[in-house]
């Protein structure tokens, strides 16, 4: 169970936050933003045209290294543990799922909505001012990227209240089912290959579910358990990679992602848990616990935001003369380092600009929930240029799309009625939901 804070009455006021978890997703959110300054490499040719290279990718030394270090199924299992505990949290409060689905929309579309705007314009007028379309077309692309995840990421936490009643019935059995839609997809992507696309939802709603698990609280296996969890799992992974079934690059399974992304997972979620003691104390240091909360409120801007600014600051150089080592020479490596400490520099005002808008929204007390009419075409509204993007690709058109279709989502959303995050009143027996700043890993 998760200890209470109190107050100066001493009652308890709000759960403490879960601080493991938030270093988790703080070295997730770490690890994939400087591994992105050292895959992004574009390269411009004698005849003009600039192409873009994974430096990082290309290096028979990454693939078992990224076997390590594909944190992606860690994310989603993070997400299950704080949604789960959240979406309880709201049940409890009266909430319904439109509640928790319109909760969840703002929060993750609000953001992603203005990034959408802002590169449409920047680059919109960049192929206007003569810029060549095909650089305008990669930079869409590349610093399209980070909206992959956000899809993904977005249809579990939709799901999650039909699948946390599936778990509350069946826990066991909803994870085999997920999983068996998994393999069942990955044999047939090769006679129909857009197929594999209906993972983006099977496979991170697997993963999603391993941390229900892990947020039910209850009797976990002990340590030596754990740790064969963890060695069974990455032995039937390297097994199927040894058939030749999966590519052993993460990378390669992560889009669209497939069963081996499950079974890393399963192993994280138990490494997770057999390396807990040792996260708390680390995670207890009250510097390291104010920086990573205030990162954290931020996470999902930093992300958005990271690579977009990468591939924008890459461009612009290669119309300078600042010297360009090649991808992968020692001089290449060696400013690395720097690319990292000028995207942190750029990620700052953008921070400052629109971080805010990660921040729950809410409505007056009178204010009443949104019907679930209007939620669930907001749904619909920003899933179309999502599934658009993936059969098709990302376009610039299809990128101001996105923005107006997000647009058009925020505002059949509205804000949260605040009658769904207020304490209970006096003599409620329901925990209550946490205010801002949060002080619980429960997302509005």
């Amino acid at each position: 169970m998760v200890p209470r804070q109190r107050d100066g009455g001493g009652r308890a006021s709000a759960p403490d936050r879960d601080l493991v978890i938030d270093l988790a997703r703080f070295f997730c959110l770490a690890i994939v933003v400087v591994a992105h300054t050292m895959m992004v490499s574009p390269v411009l040719h004698p005849d003009g045209t600039v192409t873009s290279d994974n430096t990082l990718g290309n290096q028979r030394w990454f693939e078992p290294v990224v076997w390590v270090l594909q944190v992606m199924p860690l994310f989603f299992v993070a997400g299950g543990m704080t949604g789960l505990q959240s979406w309880r949290r709201l049940s409890a409060r009266g909430g319904s799922t439109f509640d928790f689905m319109q909760a969840r929309m703002l929060r993750l579309i609000r953001p992603a909505a203005v990034l959408l705007a802002v590169m449409f314009t920047c680059l919109w007028a960049a192929q206007l001012s003569g810029v060549d379309p095909e650089v305008v077309q990669l930079l869409v692309t590349g610093a399209g990227m980070p909206l992959w995840f956000l899809a993904a990421y977005l249809a579990a936490q939709l799901n999650l209240p039909l699948l946390a009643r599936l778990h509350a019935r069946a826990p066991l059995l909803t994870l085999a089912g997920l999983t068996s839609l998994v393999v069942a997809v990955d044999c047939l992507r090769g006679m129909l290959p857009a197929l594999a696309y209906l993972n983006m939802v099977f496979v991170w709603c697997a993963v999603q579910q391993i941390g229900f698990f892990l947020a039910d609280g209850g009797p976990l296996p002990g340590r030596p358990a754990l740790a064969a969890i963890i060695l069974a799992s990455n032995l039937v992974l390297g097994f199927l990679v040894w058939l030749g079934l999966y590519s052993g690059n993460m990378l390669v399974n992560l889009n669209p992602p497939n069963l081996t992304l499950v079974l890393l997972g399963i192993s994280q979620a138990a490494a997770l848990q057999l390396f807990r003691p040792a996260l708390a104390r680390i995670a207890a240091l009250g510097w390291l616990r104010r920086f990573i909360g205030l990162a954290g409120r931020r996470s999902m801007t930093v992300y958005l935001w990271h690579l977009p600014l990468l591939a924008a600051m890459s461009g612009l150089l290669l119309l300078t003369d600042f010297p360009q080592p090649d991808g992968g020479t020692p001089g290449w490596w060696w400013g690395r380092p720097l690319v990292l400490l000028a995207v942190i520099g750029l990620l700052l005002p953008v921070l400052a600009l629109f971080g805010r808008l990660e921040e729950r929204p809410t409505a007056p007390v009178t204010a009443g929930s949104r019907p679930a009419a209007a939620v669930v075409t907001a749904a619909v509204v920003v899933f179309i240029p999502v599934i658009d993007a993936a059969l098709g690709g990302l376009t610039l058109g299809l990128l101001g799309g996105g923005a107006a279709c997000f647009a058009l989502a925020v505002l059949l959303l509205g804000r949260i009625p605040a009658r769904l995050l207020s304490d209970p009143g006096p003599g409620g027996s329901n925990p209550p939901l946490p205010h801002p700043p949060l002080s619980a890993n429960v997302e509005p």
